[in-house]
């Protein structure tokens, strides 16, 4: 199994290479992300749902590959021990997720313009998807449980 940015699962090396510039709704957080952004993955456990308000879609590319053009309106929760996540203060956009021990930021696939190039990979934590809908399998899913994960809830994959 090959890691890719952070989490255990191979979801194939299948990467847009450009520059891709990404922004919150109200333009107060602008970036760019130069190189490879890893294939997006679908992230179901519960502070993805909770802080998104459903399932968090992202992609990854290496820290030193942002750029940000502006970050006035970027602020930080700390969602638990070992990852937080950013969020325009300003509009409440859900922008970014860290981990303390990777050298990747994840970021949300919905925020960058368009043609973003990227792939989707797969579904993690679908045991932790809300009743109202349903994870389709045919996808790919890779970790379906974030139980035994560090953190509330589990969340340190995505």
């Amino acid at each position: 199994m090959q890691e890719i940015a952070g989490v255990g699962v191979d979801v194939g090396l299948e990467m847009a290479e450009l520059e891709t510039v990404g922004a919150c709704l109200c333009g107060a957080v602008r970036f760019t992300i130069r190189g490879s952004l890893r294939n997006v993955l679908a992230c179901h456990c519960g502070q993805c749902r909770k802080s998104s308000g459903h399932f968090w879609a992202a992609t990854a590319a290496p820290r030193d590959a942002f750029t940000f053009q502006s970050d006035d309106g970027l602020s930080w929760f700390q969602s638990s021990k070992e990852a937080k996540r950013g969020f325009c203060s300003n509009c409440g956009s859900s922008l970014f997720w860290s981990h303390s021990g990777k050298d990747t930021l994840s970021v949300s696939a919905g925020v960058l313009e368009k043609p973003t190039n990227l792939i989707f990979g797969g579904h993690i934590f679908c045991d932790d998807a809300s009743d109202y809908y349903q994870v389709d399998v045919g996808e790919g899913v890779f970790e379906t449980t974030s139980a035994g994960r560090a953190g509330p809830q589990g969340s340190e994959n995505t």
